[in-house]
């Protein structure tokens, strides 16, 4: 009788189930709503509040208390930031600070020191020289506005019958009446751009509170990235910078106030001085020292002290913060006062002393311009990185086109309202009735028509070269696709597509041009100004036909262009803070440009990354450390640039259990050539050190993303991908396939195999950790994560709960 056959005994020891996987998907610019991030309309917040949260579908809000549901995948979360940076309204008032967010990328975009030698002397002197010129920022806006405010409208026009002639609101002015002394126009002009400086103050301590005052999370610390030679995105303090943004607010709200107070006090002191008034030349006097005391404390404030990276900063400079803008703006008070005082006899007669003070800071911009490029030059000579923009001279560029841009601005507001106020009449010219703004600002206005000529001309080029290019690749297109029939229309398109994202490998040169031929041209302006005292047009008489019309033309042109450019200015802003979607085009340009803390200018549009890397840093550590699980963070476009900064912050031990998926990244082809010190090369090669499980999707036809370490032997870079994924029309692509460029990456099965490759890398280290005592997968609730970080709550509030930003984590 045959046997029955003994069933094999299980394993005594079978192995046990792989550990919980998380996907953290980070969105790019332009934000996702959660339902896009992932895939389904049924969404519920996790953590977080109304400006940025975690989201997770509806069926998965519960995933930890049922690992065995996902077993083989991960549970996908969204994280969402978009509004950190297009939120309300007001968002729209962010244009009026352009400038100022382009000198704070100067201070980052400094070469990288070497590595054997710091060079601490070279790194300070750039910072302190981006700290000045900033501060020359905010005071030519302020000069600016005092230039509208007080010379063209309360000493020019209110003191001509020909400007005040037919306007009814300069009534209160005219002559008779208690306010008709130059000295009290003056004093109640001065309020308009002590206004506008208590606006920037009131912008900048709002956003400080909600963005540099959020605290990153608290952890053992590392002595390793506390070390100067650690990555500098790596240091406990980089994301916190609570204080040297205080300290610089204070300083640059100080500087404001003084500039109107001098705008007030020099017209006013000189007529004393000129009438014999005893008291009141000495008082003037006394004001004056006063207001050069003041500046040297503004000066010294500024130039002291940089940041704190290498621990968290919780002090605050009270002195400084609070003495010194009370101190100014006391001055002001007083400084108005004197000049309320009755002066009979004193009339208003041409312009204020604008020229000078507007040549002394543009000559002071441009002498700061040369000594950054001397230092970043010695920087880049001493540690050569091949991939830096402009071999290391891309922050003195990025500085010089911040000043332009302030110079615009200041003098297209200033020409708009000369003509205004001249009824048609070119300022500044024989038989205007008044005698318009600075000279200065007329000449800047006419260098403007040669130096859009010079850009168009390299625009066209530029254009060239990528026809050219296109001609080139589409012959080798189809080749791409084995077994495909050329096409040669479709073979043009996708060669266009990669001819146009190589050329922001050109953006370079297109700046440095922009920026070389802007100093040129700022120099010949400047020139000109003090050396014939007149606008260009009256300057060029009796030199000649040709020289007098190409003259004429540039001067009339340039103010032309730039009113034009003001008014589209106004109205952007304008549409921006009514309508969500022109503001959320707004919203891309500050992705780009607030991503780095305000470590230069405290009026420049706030960091976003302050709040939302600390979001990052804190939910992974939180959710690892409950549940013992794998992490793979993803992020496309510059949501890889915010992943990568949140796991360089991460402790060492929850570092290793977490892996990092970058698409359409810039990190190596943007932030590694503009910004080396702290995306080069060095520093992305140490992440990958830190971070094994990494690895990055890119596409020939992406103008953004591109390979982050090209050309070394580190396993990171997957690409190019095919795109389109399929030239021509089949059964299994009935209908042409798009070329996809910079957008959805996750419909690339590329995309699943590398996360899932990343997942399984990562499978080994999470079963080696034992669990803790007493813990199930899930966790339970209200305990406390590893390194002291809380539990995160689930929450069903909608995602529109107006909560107080700032409460994340």
């Amino acid at each position: 009788m045959p046997q029955t056959p003994t069933p094999p005994h299980p394993h005594p020891n079978p192995p046990p189930p792989p550990p919980l996987a998380l996907e953290l998907l980070v969105h790019g610019v332009a934000g996702a709503s959660p339902a896009e991030l992932l895939g389904d309309p049924r969404t519920v917040r996790v953590t977080g509040d109304s400006t940025a949260a975690v989201f997770r579908r509806t069926e998965d809000a519960d995933a930890e208390a049922r690992p065995e549901r996902y077993a083989g995948r991960p549970v996908p979360e969204a994280y969402c930031w978009s509004r950190l940076t297009s939120g309300n309204g007001a968002r729209a008032l962010w244009l009026l600070l352009l400038p100022f967010m382009v000198a704070n990328l100067a201070h980052w975009a400094r070469p990288a020191a070497p590595a054997a030698d710091p060079a601490p002397r070279a790194v300070r002197t750039y910072g302190v020289l981006v700290r000045i010129l900033a501060l020359s920022l905010t005071v030519l806006l302020i000069a600016a506005a005092c230039e509208v405010a007080l010379d063209l409208f309360a000493w020019q026009c209110a003191g001509s019958a020909a400007c005040t002639a037919g306007r009814s609101w300069p009534g209160f002015l005219a002559e008779g009446g208690w306010w008709a002394q130059p000295g009290r126009r003056l004093a109640l002009g001065a309020l308009v751009p002590a206004a506008l400086t208590g606006l920037l103050w009131f912008l900048s301590n709002r956003t400080w509170s909600a963005y540099e005052s959020q605290p990153p999370p608290v952890a053992a610390p590392d002595p390793d990235a506390a070390s100067d030679t650690a990555p500098a995105l790596g240091r406990p303090g980089f994301w916190y910078g609570r204080r040297i943004v205080a300290r610089l607010r204070a300083a640059h709200t100080a500087a404001g106030l003084l500039t109107v107070a001098a705008a007030v006090a020099a017209p006013t002191a000189r007529h004393d001085r000129a009438a014999g008034g005893l008291v009141l030349e000495a008082l003037g006097w006394v004001l004056e020292a006063l207001l050069a005391a003041g500046g040297l404390a503004v000066a010294w404030v500024v130039c002291r002290r940089g940041r704190t990276e290498a621990r968290p900063d919780h002090r605050l400079d009270r002195a400084a913060v609070t003495l010194l803008p009370g101190a100014a703006l006391a001055l002001l008070a007083a400084v108005l006062l004197y000049a309320c005082w009755s002066r009979p006899g004193w009339a208003s007669a041409g312009r204020l002393p604008g020229d000078f003070a507007f040549g002394v800071l543009m000559l002071g911009q441009g002498v700061c311009v040369l000594g950054l490029a001397a230092v970043a030059a010695g920087l880049h000579r001493r540690a050569p990185d091949p991939a830096a923009a402009l071999h290391g001279l891309g922050g003195p560029a990025i500085a010089m086109l911040g000043c332009a841009l302030g110079g615009v601005m200041s003098g297209g507001v200033a020409q708009r309202v000369a003509d205004w106020l001249d009824r048609g009449a070119t300022p500044g010219t024989a038989g205007a009735p008044l005698p318009g703004p600075p000279v200065l600002l007329s000449w800047q206005a006419a260098v403007l028509p040669p130096l859009l000529l010079v850009l168009a001309l390299l625009a066209a080029c530029f254009a060239v070269r990528g026809a050219r290019a296109r001609s080139r690749l589409a012959r080798a297109i189809a080749a791409e696709y084995p077994g495909e029939a050329p096409d040669l229309s479709r073979s043009r398109r996708i060669a266009g597509a990669r001819a146009a994202a190589a050329l922001t490998d050109s953006a370079p040169w297109f700046v440095a041009a922009a920026s070389g031929t802007t100093l040129l041209l700022g120099a010949g302006a400047l020139a000109g100004a003090w050396i014939g005292g007149q606008v260009p047009g009256e300057a060029a008489r009796g030199s000649g036909p040709f020289l007098e019309a190409a003259a004429r033309a540039a001067q009339d042109t340039g103010s032309w262009l730039i009113g034009l450019g003001f008014v589209l200015f106004v109205t952007w802003g304008r549409r921006a803070y009514r309508d969500p979607a022109a503001r959320r085009t707004i919203g891309i340009l500050w992705d780009v440009g607030t991503f780095w803390p305000r470590a230069a200018h405290p009026f420049a549009p706030p960091c976003y990354a302050e709040r939302a890397v600390p979001d990052l840093t804190w939910r992974m550590t939180g959710w690892t450390g409950r549940t013992d699980g794998r992490l793979v963070i993803s992020g496309h476009s510059q949501g890889s640039v915010l992943a990568a900064a949140a796991v360089w912050q991460l402790p060492p031990p929850v570092r290793r259990r977490v892996a990092l998926l970058t698409y359409g990244s810039p990190l190596g082809r943007l932030y590694g050539r503009w910004f080396p010190a702290y995306f080069g090369s060095g520093p992305l090669t140490a992440l990958h050190d830190e971070v094994d499980c990494w690895r990055n999707l890119w596409r020939a036809t992406d103008p953004i993303g591109g390979p982050v370490l090209p050309g070394t032997p580190q396993d990171v870079d997957r690409g190019p991908l095919a795109d389109p994924v399929a030239y021509g029309r089949s059964s299994r692509h009935p209908l042409p396939a798009p070329v996809l460029g910079h957008s959805d990456y996750q419909a690339d099965p590329a995309f699943a195999v590398e996360r899932d490759a990343l997942l399984a890398r990562l499978a080994p280290a999470a079963r080696a950790r034992e669990p803790r005592p007493g813990r199930h997968p899930g966790g339970s609730p209200g305990e406390a994560a590893a390194g002291g970080v809380p539990d995160q709550r689930l929450s069903k509030a909608p995602a529109g709960t107006a909560d107080p930003p700032g409460t994340a984590g």
